[in-house]
């Protein structure tokens, strides 16, 4: 009940490594709280880590977010090019950058995680052909 609220719209965010740990320690507290204490030779214990990572089998709330980011990026890719959020996808800010190191960009981190899942680099352009060309068209309708 809590990972539609705690992900709401998390398909647009930027993850940093201290987001995703926040992210990992608030599941597990809640998980904790619904698995409930263990009794061992009636010693009663909270779970440890790598018992709630059994107990999920490994489908972690930062899973579940790049899978949304990359489902998300999949759907903007099968837009049209004049649709608004198409559009701010294949924008390119003007102009010069602040000094410093830049801040991650959604597009280079949701591409991470393509490279991270198996996928071969690809251009964002080249994604939303190989969906489109993949797509089967449906029951009375025919495929652009």
């Amino acid at each position: 009940m809590t990972r539609p609220i705690v992900t709401y719209s998390s398909e647009n965010w930027t993850l940093t490594a201290k987001d995703e740990n926040s992210l990992r320690t608030f599941e597990r507290q809640v998980l904790r709280k619904i698995f409930g204490l263990v009794n061992i030779d009636n010693i009663w214990r909270k779970r440890n880590n790598t018992e709630i990572d059994k107990l999920i089998e490994g489908a972690d709330i930062v899973r579940f977010i790049k899978a949304q980011r990359i489902k998300w990026l999949g759907h903007i890719q099968r837009m049209d090019q004049a649709r608004p959020t198409r559009k701010l996808l294949d924008w390119r800010p003007m102009g010069t950058r602040p000094v410093g190191r830049p801040r991650q960009r959604w597009q280079e981190d949701v591409m991470e995680d393509l490279k991270k899942a198996g996928r071969r680099q690809l251009r964002i352009e080249e994604l939303g052909e190989t969906w489109l060309r993949r797509r089967k068209p449906t029951k009375g309708c025919s495929a652009k």
